[in-house]
């Protein structure tokens, strides 16, 4: 790893192409539910970072592949040490929706 390394943002496009290319996998947006209403990548689900004990409801097999955006990137990073704890062990943070070039849904 470089010294600059941590300054690297996840490509959420490519984020979202291994999700489609992933069996199984849920595509999570830990954004506010107002942010989610206002604009979302198709067949997200929207659990808020706040309320990430909710994913356990949601998705029961902690082997379910996660790929996790939010706006920015900043609080998918948070959620993934988080959902780490809950147990989940498949966990990609494919940053944020606001370098996203494809359809959003409202």
């Amino acid at each position: 790893m470089g010294f600059f390394d941590f300054l690297k943002m996840p490509d959420i496009n490519t984020g979202v192409e291994q999700f489609h290319s992933t069996p199984n996998a849920v595509l999570l947006d830990v954004r506010t539910r107002e942010e989610y209403a206002a604009g979302r990548i198709p067949g997200s689900k929207n659990i808020p970072l706040d309320q990430l004990r909710m994913t356990e409801g949601e998705v029961k097999d902690h082997e379910t592949p996660l790929f996790v955006y939010c706006l920015s990137g900043a609080r998918s990073r948070q959620a993934i040490p988080a959902l780490q704890r809950m147990g989940y062990a498949n966990l990609t943070n494919i940053g944020g929706i606001s370098g996203y070039r494809g359809t959003v849904e409202r």
